[in-house]
């Protein structure tokens, strides 16, 4: 199902991004995917991309964005007559935007899902560091004891 936000561009200013953004993540409903995080640095993604072969897909990073595309070649049309069809396979492309410094490490299929494993690298001049505090030393008075 498509949604027409046509109306909303005539009728709002300055929410042009937002707009965007709902049309373009409804029409993104396919492939369906996961996102996990397995601790504070690493991610996967995982998209079901069933009867999708290695060649048929591609995955590029620009710009900090994620993308994976997904072609489809002519399918071989089935001997006999075919009463439903559920499982199509048409082209896609999902894009995902990543955070400052997330770099993807690997990509891998299996069992027609395509795993995307993601690492935050902080370089190390912009990690939290603690500084630490020096008071000066108590001089004495000579002859005196500091108390």
């Amino acid at each position: 199902m498509r949604i027409n936000y046509s109306p909303f561009f005539r009728s709002t200013l300055g929410f042009d991004r937002l707009i965007g953004l709902l049309e373009t993540a409804s029409e993104q409903g396919y492939p369906p995917y996961n996102i996990e995080r397995s601790d504070e640095n690493n991610y996967r993604v995982t998209l079901a991309v069933a009867g999708f072969a290695e060649k048929d897909l591609s995955v590029d990073v620009k710009d900090r964005v994620l993308t994976v595309n997904g072609k489809c070649e002519e399918a071989e049309k089935p001997a006999g007559e075919l009463l439903h069809q559920g499982v199509v396979g048409r082209a896609f492309e999902r894009s995902f935007q990543l955070a400052e410094h997330v770099e993807v490490k690997a990509a891998r299929l299996e069992n027609g899902l395509l795993h995307l494993d993601l690492e935050r690298i902080v370089p190390e001049e912009k990690r939290p560091r603690r500084i630490t505090i020096n008071a000066p030393a108590l001089t004495t008075i000579e002859g005196l004891k500091a108390a």
